[in-house]
């Protein structure tokens, strides 16, 4: 049985990127009172001695994780390092400090990414591991597949409620549509738009159009953080 109330504190990390300002507005519109977010500013999720120090002095009884480095294939093509290195980083610090400081419940949301390239469709949780990943965005699905197994090993090892969401290609409110580091719909809505003003000129896109994608809108993930949030 949930013991979460309206009145159970949360922490929602990245509450001003595209997931976390739909997380935040649904939970609010359901009633919960007492939300907490901090910018990039104020908390850098990347260090480890910070973070700590903030879950230690807020002590709030749950965490969602909405934040990430993220970007499409030219920003993970052109910047391997840093999506592998500080998605780790966010995450690793934000799981191990509610794991010590005795956090109720963990939400880790990940990417459908995790899963192999050529993995049968429709995706299945047993099909993680199986193959090679996509090699486009390799760096980001470890960095995910990292805090998955992490997630798993406390909920293994301690019992402890941390569980982890995998959406698959989001769009939505607060979406980013620079065309170097925006997702698939984001870009390709962005052209469709600029071609229609600039006299229906051609659009070019990129991939052969033959992969299938899925595209879920960020409010029915939302709803999908908050049933995960009242149940265990």
């Amino acid at each position: 049985m949930s013991t979460i109330t309206k009145n159970t504190k949360i922490y929602i990390a990245g509450h001003r990127g595209m997931v976390g300002t739909s997380i935040w507005r649904t939970l609010e519109a359901k009633g919960y009172t007492k939300l907490i977010g901090k910018t990039s500013k104020e908390l850098d999720l990347r260090n480890q001695q910070a973070v700590y120090d903030f879950v230690k002095q807020e002590a709030p009884q749950v965490i969602i994780d909405a934040a990430a480095r993220v970007g499409g294939i030219l920003a993970n093509k052109d910047y391997p390092y840093n999506f592998l290195m500080e998605n780790m980083q966010i995450q690793n610090n934000l799981i191990s400090a509610a794991h010590q400081l005795a956090v109720q419940k963990f939400i880790f949301l990940g990417s459908s990414c995790i899963y192999p390239k050529f993995a049968p469709q429709p995706l299945k949780e047993e099909y993680l591991l199986t193959d090679s990943l996509e090699p486009t965005n390799e760096w980001y699905a470890i960095a995910k597949i990292s805090g998955v197994k992490l997630c798993e090993a406390i909920r293994k090892q301690f019992g402890k409620d941390f569980v982890s969401l995998m959406p698959t290609n989001l769009y939505g409110p607060h979406d980013n549509f620079d065309l170097e580091t925006s997702h698939v719909l984001p870009a390709m809505l962005r052209k469709f738009h600029e071609a229609a003003q600039n006299g229906h000129t051609p659009v070019t896109l990129w991939g052969t159009g033959r992969p299938m994608r899925e595209f879920l809108h960020v409010d029915d993930l939302a709803q999908a953080v908050l049933f995960a949030l009242e149940n265990q």
